[in-house]
């Protein structure tokens, strides 16, 4: 994480995060604890007129981390929805799954299984 980028899209990155945990859910995301505590901290945290503001490079830091591990959760997720094991595979599968494909068997006269 080297560079932050500005408050205002770490803000829109975490509503959209929001908005994916409560898609399955239902609910609006507005109505949840984890918004209501969002707003409230931006909010306390907004830029002042002094000139190095620790407390609001904090604030900015931890919800840029914080959006890094609900992305690197949603991420997962879909990996692991995926590849995860379905039982037993046949070759075929398992080759297709990683981009592979098996050669022919070759056939014909005198060939022998």
């Amino acid at each position: 994480m080297a560079a932050l980028g500005s408050p205002a899209r770490t803000w829109r990155g975490l509503l959209r995060e929001l908005r994916y945990l409560n898609a399955a859910t239902g609910r609006p995301y507005r109505d949840t604890a984890a918004y209501r505590y969002l707003v409230k901290a931006f909010r306390a945290h907004r830029v002042t007129s002094e000139k190095l503001c620790r407390a609001q490079h904090e604030l900015h830091f931890q919800a840029a981390t914080y959006l890094c591990l609900l992305r690197s959760i949603r991420a997962h997720v879909a990996l692991h929805q995926e590849f995860h094991g379905k039982g037993e595979r046949s070759v075929e599968e398992s080759a297709g799954l990683v981009g592979l494909k098996l050669p022919q068997q070759p056939g014909g006269k005198g060939w022998e299984p």
